[in-house]
């Protein structure tokens, strides 16, 4: 198999909040902080009101002075714009800056993220922040990086319902159609009567009396993701400018796809993201069993599905881990501790998949506000919480695990943020976010990591020249180019429900589902039907559910059902699901491209998963919470 060149030393790292603790501290804390083997430290990310406690007028003196405390420590500073939490002087100067939701309630001040992104005077004022921060200390030498914003969309925010988001998304549309009549063709207007005169009559898609035209959430979720990257790119034009030579880098969220992280990437060095795995487990949509089974530990697919989509979003694949839960949160449903030895896996395994950095969130616990019951790796009076003692031992491990080989490619996953936006605008039934593309994905990555497989997470442009096996979990637009890279594709390939079941602009295809893969997949399909969790295909080892296609075609069947129906079907090297990709179903078929793919696999117990990284193999046991590392198989 082809390889990808190993990473750099993973470095480990901290958020702090200087502007929260006496200057008494900072000292002591820096020292704290490198003696338990940190050398980053993440701040200024929410100062905007310490920074600028009035229009125009700056407090400089006492960031100057945390920087350098911070840097005379030997610590490097990544520096993040303050932009997530405007101070209230510039709400006031601008009230319309806040975002409306989609009820059309204002989002007011008094937590964050309370802005829009549309709204043009904000814009303007995030760069003139970013642009006085980095020409304070753009080029001071303990500034090793720059973080924009903070995770953007948290709190749903990516789409905003204001006059300034209604005037961007007329532009937007104009921009994008050129001709009234051309949108309306596009959107099939004619249904309902909705034809538009002008791009000045288009409203947006919420508050309709029933659901609104697909066509139209799908342009709305086109042009809110757009804001974002805009927004983001405003921000990097500055860092590069007056900043050159140091690493931009934004904190992206678990399980969040209201933009395209591809797009943002694109204008980053770094992508990171937030590592929270016990509270995602509490709050998305797991078994009751695995939620009590690994409450203490996490799912064990969901840091690793991270932290390969990201890694396939980062440019040049660079991704690190910005904020890593080291003790309960603040935000879940629920909020249990971790079981003694899962923040030294949670940080191990950061680096099995190539990180280049594990930050925790956060170096001491703060008693007031809205997050006092978040921990971090000091209790709020300063003595060491449960996982600085793993921080400090994970750190003395990492220096002996340099690793100079390289990590085999073997199984890619196919994923766009677009055909995630599609199936939630039209999940043909309820309980839709168990027939999300973003959980089919998931469900066939969980398979293919319990078969022990390398995976790396793709998008639609991806070479695919290098692997065994492709993956297509749900697809509805099939770009030309992954049309021809799986049609010179030599390997096994896997197509799962909805692939190429739509057009650019939400219109089934002229000869239906799967578009443009009918060759491919040998099959046309002919109705869909979305079905309840008590409707079942019951076959030889497998169970299969929550959606069924039924197809024509030279096609061969593959699993069928005690009932006689077909639940995959086989065309050459390619393999089509009928079913909704989950479970036994999907394990049962991706077990059998594995094997026809030539891929060494075996299925692992249920709380293990492992994973190559150069020459080393990494074993999770998330039972016992340990970490087993020995040599990886020639």
């Amino acid at each position: 198999m082809a390889s990808v060149a190993a990473m750099e030393p993973m470095r480990l790292g901290v958020c702090y909040y200087p502007e929260h603790w006496p200057e008494a501290l900072w000292a002591e804390d820096a020292r704290r902080m490198v003696a338990a083997g940190l050398t980053r430290v993440r701040i200024g990310e929410f100062a905007w009101a310490r920074i600028e406690p009035e229009p125009g007028r700056h407090d400089w003196d006492w960031l100057d002075r945390a920087i350098e405390v911070l840097h005379d420590a030997g610590l490097g500073i990544i520096l993040g714009t303050p932009t997530a939490t405007p101070p209230k002087w510039l709400v006031d100067q601008m009230p319309d800056m806040l975002a409306v939701d989609r009820e059309g309630r204002t989002r007011g001040f008094g937590s964050r993220r309370h802005y829009c992104f549309s709204h043009p005077g904000y814009r303007a004022e995030a760069v003139r922040i970013t642009a006085a921060l980095a020409q304070r200390y753009g080029q001071h030498p303990g500034v090793v990086a720059w973080q924009t914003d903070n995770e953007y969309g948290c709190h749903d925010t990516v789409e905003s319902y204001s006059p300034a988001a209604r005037a961007g998304f007329q532009a937007w549309c104009a921009a994008r159609y050129g001709d009234i009549a051309a949108l309306n063709t596009a959107w099939g207007n004619v249904f309902w009567s909705m034809d538009y005169r002008s791009f000045a009559e288009i409203e947006l898609p919420n508050l309709t009396v029933t659901e609104a035209n697909p066509a139209h959430w799908l342009a709305f979720r086109r042009f809110s993701s757009d804001q974002v990257v805009a927004f983001n790119r405003a921000q990097v034009d500055v860092l590069r400018s007056l900043s050159p030579g140091r690493d931009i880098t934004h904190n992206a969220m678990g399980f969040f796809t209201a933009y395209d992280h591809h797009a943002l990437s694109a204008d980053l060095d770094v992508l990171g993201w937030d590592s929270y795995p016990l509270g995602f487990l509490e709050m998305f949509p797991f078994s009751e069993d695995d939620k009590r089974r690994f409450a203490h530990q996490g799912h064990p697919d969901i840091a690793a599905f991270h932290h390969d989509l990201y890694r396939g979003c980062a440019r040049g694949g660079r991704w690190g881990v910005l904020e890593q839960q080291p003790g309960p949160v603040n935000w879940a449903r629920h909020n249990p501790a971790p079981l003694p030895g899962m923040v030294r896996l949670w940080t191990l395994e950061a680096f099995a998949h190539g990180a280049e950095l594990v930050s925790y969130f956060r170096w001491r616990q703060f008693p007031q506000a809205q997050e006092q019951m978040h921990a971090g790796l000091l209790r709020p009076d300063s003595q060491p919480a449960p996982a600085l003692a793993e921080v400090t031992q994970v750190a003395g491990e990492l220096a002996a695990l340099a690793t100079d080989a390289d990590t085999p490619k073997q199984a890619a996953i196919v994923f766009a943020y677009e055909a995630d936006w599609m199936t939630d605008i039209q999940p043909h039934g309820p309980g839709a976010s168990q027939r999300s593309a973003l959980w089919a994905a998931f469900a066939c990555y969980c398979a293919l990591r319990r078969l022990g497989l390398n995976i790396d997470i793709v998008p639609p442009g991806a070479d695919l020249a290098s692997y065994a096996l492709v993956v297509v979990p749900c697809l509805p637009i099939v770009p030309e180019a992954l049309v021809a890279a799986l049609t010179a594709f030599p390997g096994q390939i896997v197509i799962g429900p909805r692939t190429g079941s739509r057009t650019t602009d939400f219109a089934m295809p002229d000869n239906l589902a799967p578009g443009p893969l009918t060759s491919l997949l040998g099959l046309t399909v002919t109705l869909s039907e979305s079905w309840p969790d008590r409707l079942t295909l019951q076959g030889d080892g497998w169970q299969a559910g929550g959606w069924f296609d039924h197809v024509e075609g030279p096609a061969a069947p593959e699993l069928v059902a005690n009932d006689g129906r077909v639940a995959s079907w086989c065309h050459g090297r390619a393999r089509y699901c009928a079913a909704w990709p989950h479970g036994s179903y999907i394990e049962t078929i991706l077990a059998r491209a594995a094997r026809d793919a030539g891929l060494p696999h075996a299925p692992l117990p249920y709380a293990v998963r492992q994973r190559q990284h150069g020459h080393l193999l990494f074993r999770f046991d998330h039972d016992l919470a340990e970490v087993n590392i020995m040599p990886a198989p020639r």
